[in-house]
């Protein structure tokens, strides 16, 4: 009777042990796998979810987030896209607790850049407004995006770029670009 009593607690002992050491051990590979998440990655998650951000430079900005790049957010604002860089973002509110899996970028992700998307815009002749980290707004059209810089014919944002509209050009350096706004649609 004695030994069924030993074998019994030493086996329920034994049991505790091992659902403890599986706890730690999925608790170990949860910090694990959040430990290498990006902030992209947490932050995809919220693809389709209102997000309100605090960048520097710009304040807060909202909007619905509609996709995700490697060092770039794109939100809708009421039919208005916002062009974020990453580098600027502060804090992110509203992403909830969904995390996009962890993804390498690979060769073509690792080239869909700010510069790429500023170079989109460049080529749609889009009227934006260019807000920087010390808190400076521009508005004209993106003209030329260099390796580091871009090109910004100034001009009211509710002008088309024409010769009479352009007060001139100045060059923007992109570590300096907080966010690009499209002009406000029109009345539909």
């Amino acid at each position: 009777m004695r030994w069924q009593q030993l074998f019994a607690d030493l086996e329920a002992r034994f049991d505790a042990e091992q659902v403890a050491a599986e706890r730690a051990e999925t608790s170990s590979r949860s910090r694990h796998e959040i430990g290498g998440l990006r902030f992209v990655d947490r932050v995809g998650g919220a693809i389709g979810s209102p997000v309100v951000l605090l960048c520097r430079g710009a304040g807060q900005v909202s909007g619905a987030l509609s996709e995700v790049g490697t060092d770039w957010l794109l939100l809708d604002d009421d039919g208005r896209e916002v062009l974020v860089a990453t580098a600027a973002v502060r804090a992110v509110s509203g992403l909830g607790r969904q995390t996009a899996a962890a993804r390498d970028a690979g060769s073509v992700g690792s080239r869909l850049d700010l510069r790429r998307a500023l170079r989109g815009l460049a080529r749609d002749r889009a009227a934006v407004q260019v807000v920087l980290d010390d808190g400076t707004a521009l508005h004209g059209t993106i003209d030329r995006v260099g390796a580091d810089y871009l090109e910004l014919a100034e001009h009211p944002i509710d002008l088309h770029r024409r010769a009479g509209a352009v007060q001139g050009v100045r060059t923007v350096v992109i570590d300096a670009v907080v966010l690009i706004r499209t002009a406000q649609p029109g009345p539909g």
